[in-house]
Order: structure tokens, then C-alpha cells, then sequence
């Protein structure tokens, strides 16, 4: 007997992929981790807005400034907002000068000399030829100070002597009090020959 033909096989097609559950590896997820900490240091120290010395709620490094308390000594931002009222217009607001109208404090023999010379300057004004570091200015300064109280002329002569790189000690205001007195009402301008022969 003759055994019957067994019906061919149905064609099977290949199996489709199919996507599964697999846990993402930890190390993965502790190098993403730390690429985005890096990433967010990076941005924060390199780009171009941040100032590393202002923090919210302080809007820049000028405005902190104002709030931070005095640090020893004088306390220079009184005498700065006086001289970049007063002064500034003619010597400029860094203190280099300007050419043919005032010279500069920037290292001047002026500004660091004797406190009894420099306070008679801005009471009565200063006329005629003066040397300032080593260059000839013929000039004429009007008593710009003669209104001031002493806490604010001894404040912005403190600036003037302790500014963009100046050292020189500061100026109380009894000093100025005392100077006060001994010039009295005068309305004349020194000359430089007269202030050289103070000490």
C-alpha cells in the first residue's frame, strides 16, 4: 500500500521584528547626568551675560557695589559722587585731566602733598602758571569747594588722594574746618608760588 501524499507544507513568512522592554543601562543615565551638569557650568561661567560678582537681585556689578559695606578706612563713595558732580566736568571722572583746560591727579605732586595745600585749592581757587607732573599748565580754577561742607570737601579730597592708584592719607573733615578758618573770606586765587611756601 502505497502511502498518501502527505499536503505540502503552508509557507511560513520570516517573523517581524518586534520591539520589547529593555532597561537603559545606569551608566548611561549617570553620563547623560553629568554631561548636562557640565553642559549648564559651562553655559554659566562662559557666556556673555554673566558677571561672576552680581547675583539676583542685583541687576549689575555697580549696583552691588553700593550695597557692599566699607571695607577699613575711608569710605570713598561719598567723595566719588561729589567729584563726578563737581570736579569730573574738568579733570574727567578717572582723574586724568584734560588737555589745555584742567591737568590730571593721576599721581600729581598736588593731590598727594600736603593736606593744608591741597584743602586751600578748592576754598579760593588756584590762578595762574603751576607745573603738574613734570608738565606746564597756565590755568584758572574758581573756587569750587567754597560751598561745600567740610564732610563733603574732606570726602572728595579723600577720593582725589586715594584714587586710580593714588596713595596718600586722607583728609578729615576737622582738617578742613581748621583750613576754613585760617583763609577766612578770601576771594582771591592762590598761586602756585604762594601754596609751594605752605606745609
Amino acid at each position: 500500500m502505497r502511502p498518501e501524499p502527505q499536503p505540502p507544507l503552508p509557507m511560513t513568512a520570516p517573523a517581524e521584528p518586534q520591539a520589547g522592554r529593555t532597561a537603559v543601562p545606569v551608566w548611561l543615565i549617570v553620563l547623560l547626568f553629568l554631561l548636562l551638569y557640565w553642559g549648564m557650568v559651562y553655559f554659566d561661567q562662559h557666556s556673555g551675560w554673566f558677571d561672576a560678582q552680581v547675583y539676583a537681585p542685583y541687576r549689575s556689578a555697580a549696583e552691588l557695589a553700593r550695597y557692599q559695606p566699607p571695607t577699613g578706612g575711608p569710605d570713598l563713595s561719598r567723595g566719588k559722587v561729589v567729584y563726578e558732580n563737581i570736579c569730573g566736568l574738568c579733570h574727567n571722572n578717572d582723574g586724568s585731566g584734560k588737555a589745555g583746560q584742567a591737568p590730571p591727579f593721576v599721581g600729581s605732586e598736588w593731590a598727594l602733598g600736603s593736606p593744608n595745600r591741597m584743602i586751600r585749592i578748592p576754598l579760593a581757587g588756584l590762578s595762574g602758571p603751576v607745573q603738574v607732573n613734570s608738565q606746564s599748565w597756565n590755568l584758572a580754577m574758581p573756587a569750587m569747594g567754597a560751598a561745600l561742607p567740610d564732610d563733603d570737601l574732606a570726602a572728595v579730597l579723600t577720593y582725589i588722594r586715594q584714587s586710580w592708584g593714588n596713595k596718600a592719607s586722607a583728609i578729615t573733615p576737622e582738617q578742613v574746618k581748621a583750613v576754613r578758618a585760617e583763609v577766612g573770606n578770601r576771594t582771591q586765587p592762590w598761586t602756585a608760588d604762594q601754596l609751594n611756601a605752605i606745609q
